[in-house]
């Protein structure tokens, strides 16, 4: 009863919100310091750095739409996809067009479709689920994708058993849990470093580090990294228990869960090779009573920190161990009317959304350097998704500087070396205009 008098004020509540402060205006990471894309080729650690420009390039709205100018191209390190993709992430120059007031589809829910359905802040796009490989109930194997036969009706063709991506391609996913079709670089699930989980399920980030575009906090309310082709915004993993913003910070839950059938209806056994899990269709929605479960489109109405009088909002849903877990994101149908498209150009008459200058003011909270003592590496990591480039210097106790990296906008996460250091304290320090931070690290090789 409660989450139903808390859904209908919300319905009556104006989605119209001054310009300045809609979240769907002034979330977006811009890259107003012309920081450009990097990667990685297999067998090189070192990254390489790119000509095209990383992050939005440019935010404009009018009274019912913003305009989001964007590469594709994240400041993280993207690369290398080692299950043969021979294609790399390369700048898309899109113009989004989004709601800036989305609405509830109150008639047929409008299936996720294979290709973009939302946008990260950083411009770069989600996918749904699917990786275009499918069962062939006619001809009893998988079709579609590279080396397979056709799917019959071709590619966007609804098949029976539509195979799960996150499973069927780690192998190509790079330490960001992304990888590009025909260039469009992309998620389809949670973009956070795969070594930053719990349970790390691939030791791509061994050899090739990367940070995604944020970093799972257990005790703080997750950012908002995104919005769905829908207009209404997806949020990290974590959120308000209560829908109401009360009951403190909870992992948020995907009502999905496996049959744990043995057998599939026109489908292949489960068994080694298409284990439960293999296609979407091997979940099913059950519905829960806790308000930290969500909805079938894997969302629901809450209060959020953007949103303080409540707004519809997906999730990037993760398991116990902060494994993604299904429908990932959004899907496997969308909650509003979907009207977000690309244009060729930003119309004449909208406003340009400039961002505005200020010092950063760091929280001790969102900043942290481990292992403390090291022996190897120190790492800087940073929670918090809205901050601007920093300066990281590593310094010694006379005040030299040994090292000096700058965190991107966009990224988060940098590393330190300590091979050419002697043992003994060190001092990290982070800096942005009138404000710094810094940071004791006691390094120990041992003997």
């Amino acid at each position: 009863m409660k989450r139903k008098l808390f859904n209908l004020v919300l319905l009556l509540i104006p989605m119209c919100m001054f310009a300045q402060t809609n979240p769907a205006i002034t979330t977006w990471m811009q890259n107003t310091t012309g920081i450009t894309g990097r990667h990685y080729v297999a067998g090189n650690s070192t990254p390489i750095n790119d000509s095209d420009l990383a992050n939005v390039q440019s935010v404009d709205y009018d009274a019912d739409w913003v305009y989001v100018s964007a590469t594709g191209i994240p400041a993280y390190i993207t690369g290398p996809f080692q299950d043969g993709n021979p294609s790399f992430a390369t700048a898309q120059n899109s113009i989004f067009k989004m709601p800036l007031n989305p609405t509830q589809n109150t008639g047929t829910s409008t299936d996720t479709t294979p290709g973009n359905i939302g946008i990260f802040i950083n411009g770069v796009a989600l996918f749904d689920y699917r990786d275009g490989v499918a069962w062939n109930d006619s001809t009893n194997n998988i079709c579609g994708g590279p080396g397979n036969a056709p799917c019959p009706g071709g590619p966007t063709a609804v098949m029976d058993w539509n195979r799960d991506a996150i499973p069927a391609e780690m192998e190509g996913f790079d330490c960001n849990k992304a990888h590009p079709a025909m260039g469009n670089y992309h998620h389809h699930q949670n973009p956070s470093a795969f070594d930053m989980d719990l349970l790390v399920v691939s030791d791509v980030c061994d050899t090739y580090p990367a940070d995604g575009l944020y970093v799972i906090d257990t005790n703080a309310h997750s950012p908002l990294i995104g919005f769905a082709y829908d207009g209404f915004p997806i949020y990290g993993a974590y959120g308000y228990a209560n829908v109401d913003g009360t009951g403190g910070i909870v992992r948020i839950q995907s009502s999905y869960e496996l049959t744990g059938a043995s057998t599939r209806t026109d489908g292949p056994n489960v068994s080694a090779t298409y284990f439960d899990g293999y296609f979407r269709e091997d979940y099913l929605f059950v519905s829960h009573p806790e308000e930290y479960y969500l909805d079938e489109h894997n969302g629901r109405f809450a209060i959020t920190p953007e949103y303080p009088a409540g707004t519809y909002a997906y999730y990037a849903t993760v398991d116990a161990n902060h494994n993604s877990a299904y429908p990932y994101a959004v899907g496997p149908a969308f909650y509003g009317n979907v009207t977000t498209t690309t244009v060729s150009s930003v119309p004449v008459g909208t406003t340009n959304y400039v961002l505005s200058t200020f010092d950063y003011v760091f929280n001790d909270s969102t900043i942290k350097t481990y292992p403390n003592p090291t022996a190897e590496i120190i790492t800087l990591q940073i929670t918090d998704v809205s901050h601007p480039d920093l300066k990281v210097q590593l310094v010694n106790v006379a005040g030299q500087l040994i090292s000096e990296q700058t965190l991107k906008m966009g990224s988060t996460i940098c590393n330190f070396e300590t091979s050419a250091l002697y043992n003994g304290t060190y001092f990290v320090v982070v800096s942005n205009g009138s404000s710094k931070k810094t940071f004791k690290i006691l390094v120990n090789k041992g003997f």
